[in-house]
């Protein structure tokens, strides 16, 4: 009787958990009852729609043209751009766009970072950039760069990583080292990165309960170092329209934006980063990676090793730095500079 008993339960607790446990369907953009689409985009071969944003000197004068990938919980309008004064200066045409599932580009319920990599190609060609463009990618973004590099090398012309979020899991990580950068990490975020790598299933549910702490960033309680707290103070007095962006964000929806990153982010990639080849054995072209010294969002331990494994890879380790380097005015410009003009640019404080 007892054994009828538990079964009776267990079935009765598996049916009221399932539902909690699937995303409500995504409010894409133009369908039915969704949200509609402010600004311009591209239809892919997939029949799915790439929202972007231009920048700069027109394409067809620039002298370098740029797809940038854009962070976690952000869009196409970071400010990780430069200002349009310095982008004439240097004669940069940027398009930035909605990564899928963000803003107001249609999501992509089997995205892989080959996939975003192939959507950047595109919005390349549809947009008639010509052979070869470089990338750029921040924080999150770094992914689509690592994507770009794997498939489409013979496409760029240059490529940047800017404080790039690394994935524990990479096989070509020391197994000590990936669990001394996994162990800096708040215990929250240490759970919600295992939920996401181990139990893809599970992502909306623990990032949508409230019995115990989820994500950090997903939160808006990320673990900041003092570099990245003066960043954010000097933007507060912005907080409403920061409100704005992260809203339109996700105005889709949070799984197929946020989840759907870290899903991909942190699950099973086809590829190592440190298996790469150089794509520019001739010089012909460069790729960079920045990250502060002072990161305490991407463990910069991890970033050294990278660097080391990869030597043909133009590292810049900036002291006194946080994450949000592309957020600071004047690191920003560095970045953009040197990444560009392969001139070395220094920091000049405001």
């Amino acid at each position: 009787m007892l054994g009828k008993v538990l079964v009776v339960l267990l079935v009765a607790g598996l049916a009221w958990a399932f539902p909690a446990l699937l995303p409500p369907p995504p409010k894409i953009c133009g369908s039915p009852g969704g949200p509609t689409f402010t600004g311009p985009r591209i239809k892919l071969r997939d029949g799915r729609h790439l929202a972007y944003k231009e920048h700069g000197v027109p394409k067809d004068t620039a002298k370098y043209k740029v797809i940038y990938a854009h962070s976690f919980g952000s869009t196409r309008y970071e400010s990780a751009i430069i200002p349009l004064e310095t982008l004439e200066e240097l004669g940069v045409y940027v398009v930035s766009f909605d990564r899928p599932g963000y803003g107001e580009s249609d999501p992509h319920p089997k995205r892989t970072i080959q996939t975003t990599a192939l959507d950047m190609e595109e919005l390349a060609d549809q947009l008639g950039l010509g052979p070869k463009f470089y990338v750029m990618g921040f924080s999150m973004g770094g992914h689509s760069v690592w994507g770009c590099l794997k498939y489409i090398p013979d496409r760029l012309a240059g490529a940047a990583l800017v404080a790039p979020v690394v994935n524990y899991w990479w096989p070509g990580f020391p197994a000590n080292l990936s669990k001394e950068g996994y162990n800096v990490q708040l215990p929250q975020d240490q759970w919600a990165l295992r939920v996401a790598h181990y139990a893809p299933w599970l992502v909306y549910w623990w990032n949508t309960q409230k019995w115990f702490p989820y994500n950090s960033v997903i939160a808006g309680k990320a673990k900041l170092s003092p570099p990245d707290l003066e960043v954010a103070s000097a933007f507060a007095e912005h907080a409403s329209e920061r409100q704005k962006l992260e809203e339109y964000a996700v105005k889709q929806g949070v799984f197929e934006s946020l989840h759907r990153d870290m899903m991909v982010g942190f699950g099973k990639w086809d590829f190592d980063p440190m298996d790469l080849k150089n794509p520019f054995p001739n010089g012909e072209g460069s790729v960079h990676l920045w990250h502060g010294d002072q990161d305490w969002v991407v463990p910069v331990i991890l970033q050294r090793y990278v660097a080391e494994r990869l030597p043909w890879i133009h590292y810049h380790e900036l002291p006194n730095v946080g994450h949000l380097v592309m957020h600071d005015p004047a690191m920003k410009e560095v970045v953009w500079r040197t990444f560009l003009t392969g001139k070395k640019e220094q920091r000049v404080h405001s």
